[in-house]
């Protein structure tokens, strides 16, 4: 496998659970459809993104609801499925988790957020989701043939050292499920996902809802999937979208080679290490 489709899919939310489940299984579909072998959720896709939603759209994974429709899915299409993210419950706690689901419809690994939104920007943005939700505390990875490809979370990506340990890891992409805000989104979205692939020479996917100025928290949307260089190949706009793009599996090697900063670190100076 030299190439893989992968399909960046920007959902519009719904009034109920059922039904942004229904309307994602609708655009999962059409992916399909367009040839995507990878299909990609958003960050809380199935409620809205509220603290006080967080409890009561909450289930446990994999037996869930919407866990069970989008292996269902998967299975059906013989596809691999980010299942962006969506409350899960397990105990008394409450997580951010994304599950990915194999072209069978087994549960190929779940990631929960590990660093929590915690915002307070006065006047334009204040949001506490460590309130309601505990952190993750474990990486996760998944494999495409030879791709391995790492998860976080929205947050995550601030966060350097995360997508370094991964690419320690020998991941080669990283997947973010994201919904930035509208104030931070114009200034911090995209480059962050650019820098992200070009400090560590991968590929990165940021998949947003799309934006709803009803909504009581509106997400900016662009969705976008960058490549090794920093480059964006594919970007959505606002509304609910579907992008897709070929990303060719060569080109982090070749990079590498020609341009060879992750050998040049100089661990007898400085060390990353994952504890996890």
């Amino acid at each position: 496998m030299s190439t893989l489709r992968v399909a960046l899919v920007q959902l519009h939310g719904r009034p109920t659970k059922e039904a942004n489940i229904s309307n994602a299984i609708t655009q999962i579909r059409l992916a399909k459809n367009h040839g995507a072998r990878l299909i990609i959720l958003p960050e809380c896709f199935n409620s809205p993104y509220s603290a006080t939603e967080f409890a009561r759209n909450a289930e446990e994974i994999p037996s869930g609801e919407t866990s069970v429709a989008l292996a269902r899915v998967a299975a059906e299409l013989g596809v691999y499925l980010v299942g962006g993210t969506y409350p899960e419950r397990e105990g008394t706690n409450l997580y951010n988790t994304c599950p990915v689901f194999g072209p069978k419809g087994e549960l190929l690994c779940k990631y929960r957020k590990m660093h929590l939104y915690d915002i307070d920007i006065p006047g334009r943005c204040t949001f506490r989701e460590s309130a309601v939700l505990t952190a993750g505390d474990r990486l996760a990875t998944f494999t495409i043939g030879s791709l391995k490809i790492g998860l976080g979370i929205c947050w995550d990506k601030r966060f350097v050292e995360l997508t370094a340990c991964y690419r320690q890891l020998g991941c080669d992409m990283m997947i973010f499920p994201s919904a930035f805000d509208t104030y931070t989104g114009p200034l911090h979205w995209e480059l962050l996902g650019r820098a992200r692939a070009l400090d560590n020479q991968m590929f990165v996917a940021l998949v947003s809802p799309a934006r709803d100025v009803t909504a009581g928290y509106v997400a900016y949307g662009y969705s976008l999937l960058a490549d090794p260089w920093g480059r964006v190949l594919c970007r959505a706009k606002e509304e609910q979208e579907t992008v897709v793009a070929d990303i060719d599996l060569t080109m982090c090697d070749e990079i590498r080679q020609q341009i060879p900063v992750l050998r040049q670190k100089r661990t007898d100076l400085y060390e990353l290490k994952a504890k996890q």
